[in-house]
């Protein structure tokens, strides 16, 4: 599998290096917090009330889910391959990989439009956002995403090595020139206004739970990234495919930590304090949820 994490381009095997079979347990080892990570969509799918935030976070968190489920099935079908000593399966790891990067696009999509949206509320406090906008940018980021990734794996897996680079290159230009400019912009402009004292404690909790995702996004996600970057303009990487990877399952894995952290206020670990964090972090105050109300009201309400 490591010939497959060194290239998402061309279909070409390199020699295996001591740390493959670690990698692959390290990745197996992600079960729990792939449970982790559904316990947090049945939270705020379910049990808090849905509101723009909780729409992000909850397609943040399938898209984080989804990722390391196409890892862990590609670490699977690593074992396969090395267990029975088949070939058949090096296609199918191909396409796993590419797939893990639909995932991995649309989480930094989900934290650019998160940011942004938070970051215009608070330059323009006394616009109401328009009522199910969150649903529809959302969905439109999975149409970006699925039509980016499904570009992307047509010419890796029918067409020549030049043509699968190209695509590659311009997408990693897509995601560092369009989409991370912003989400670092807007994250530090919240992460600002938190330290200036000039927001509620309750908006608070969450500018700082968008500024540590996004920071652990730069940490821990971006280098997969850059590293594929460099591998498409044949620089020589510096770093292991298999510990790039680690991280990046690492970030997808972590986000439920914060929010706890965020929003628990040191009560003790169990299912109710984890919902009243979420609630902590996730839910607006009553004021801003009636001003989408009053907005619909007012659209509904008859010309005088």
């Amino acid at each position: 599998m490591s010939s497959m994490w060194s290239s998402v381009g061309p279909l070409t095997r390199s020699p295996a290096d001591t740390l493959r079979s670690h990698i692959s347990r390290q990745l197996l080892s992600h079960e729990r917090r792939q449970q982790c990570l559904q316990g947090q969509r049945w939270l705020l799918g379910f049990r808090i009330r849905r509101n723009p935030i909780t729409v992000y976070i909850l397609n943040l968190a399938i898209a984080d889910f989804t990722f390391l489920l196409f890892i862990a099935t590609s670490a699977l079908l690593y074992i396969v391959e090395n267990v029975f000593c088949s070939t058949d399966v090096l296609k199918y790891q191909r396409l796993l990989l590419l797939s893990s990067l639909f995932s991995y696009n649309m989480g930094l999509y989900l934290l650019t439009a998160i940011s942004i949206e938070r970051c215009v509320s608070v330059l323009c406090s006394s616009t109401c956002r328009p009522q199910h906008l969150s649903v529809m940018v959302c969905a439109l980021l999975w149409a970006l995403s699925i039509t980016v990734i499904a570009t992307v794996t047509t010419l890796c897996l029918l067409h020549e090595h030049e043509h699968c680079q190209k695509a590659l290159i311009s997408m990693y230009v897509l995601n560092f020139l369009i989409f991370a400019p912003p989400m670092v912009i807007s994250s530090t402009i919240l992460f600002i206004k938190v330290l200036c004292g000039s927001q509620r404690r309750q908006y608070k909790r969450l500018y700082i739970v968008i500024f540590l995702i996004v920071l652990f996004f730069l940490l821990f996600a971006l280098p997969l990234s850059i590293w594929h970057f460099l591998k498409q303009v044949s620089y020589i990487a510096i770093m292991p495919s298999q510990i790039i990877f680690l991280l990046a399952c690492i970030n997808s894995s972590i986000k439920p930590f914060i929010y706890f952290l965020v929003g628990s206020c040191q009560r003790h670990c169990s299912l109710a304090s984890l919902r009243v964090a979420f609630r902590r972090v996730f839910e607006e105050p009553e004021y801003d949820a009636a001003c989408s109300n009053d907005t619909v009201m007012e659209t509904l309400a008859p010309a005088s």
